[in-house]
Parts: C-alpha cells; structure tokens; sequence
C-alpha cells in the first residue's frame, strides 16, 4: 500500500513493541510471555508486571476471543476518522488471557453481544504499519 493514502495517526514502535508491529505486518499476532513466572501480557512493555521480571519472550497467539466491551464512537478524536464516523472499538478477551482493543469490521454495533467470538483481522494501513481490527465469528 503507498504509505501517502493513508492519513490517519499511525503507531510509532518502539524497541520493546518492534516485534509486535513486525508480525503484525506478517499477518500474525504475538504476545509478550514472561519467561519467569509465563505471565502473558500486552501492551508490549519491558518489565513484567506479575514478578517485575524483564525477561520475556514472543508467543503466537490465536487471534481469538471473546467481546468484553465495545464503544461506538460518533465524535471523531482526529479529523482523518470523520469519514468513518460512527465506528465501533471493541476491547477482547484473547484466549491467551489478555485483552485487546482494536476496531470492528464487516459489521456495526447492533450486532453485538457480551461474548460474541471475534477473530483478528489485519489491515495493512502503509508498507511498514499493520494494524489489527476484529471481525465477528
């Protein structure tokens, strides 16, 4: 994809998160796992908060996962997501124990129940950022 089409704000990875946005850009999804007590986590970060261990690993996750919450947004944060008012962000319980927020696809709001199963989707927004959205099952 040309990276000048896509003009909303757009993650900035950092050491820590790197491998996260890479497989990401893989089309597959991975989480930080603590190599001392195997607390899987995300957001990525450096230091574990179960045991404050900075020793970690990445783990493929399934992509998975039940609704916890949603919000509909209808007042856009940035001027490039006016277009795409309203749009629901779910948060999800990934089978791996942790939660994730991203946008829901291929449907709206009314849709949704506590619960539903969702899967990750990818969306490639420019050549070096893949973003994850969710699609229910």
């Amino acid at each position: 994809m040309n990276d000048l089409a896509y003009d909303k704000p757009l993650p900035e990875p950092s050491a820590v998160s790197r491998p996260y946005w890479d497989a990401l850009r893989e089309h597959r999804l991975v989480l930080q796992c603590c190599r001392q007590c195997h607390t899987v986590r995300h957001y990525p970060r450096p230091v574990c908060d179960r045991c404050y261990s900075m020793d970690y690993e990445w783990i493929p996750a399934s992509g998975r996962g039940t609704v916890h919450s949603w919000s509909t947004y209808h007042h856009p944060f940035h001027f490039a997501f006016k277009r795409d008012m309203p749009y629901v962000v779910l948060t999800v319980d990934l089978e791996e124990g942790v939660r994730l927020q991203a946008p829901l696809r291929g449907a709206d709001a009314s849709a949704l129940r506590l619960g539903a199963p969702v899967e990750v989707v990818f969306e490639d927004a420019t050549d070096e950022i893949t973003l994850p959205a969710f699609r229910l099952l």
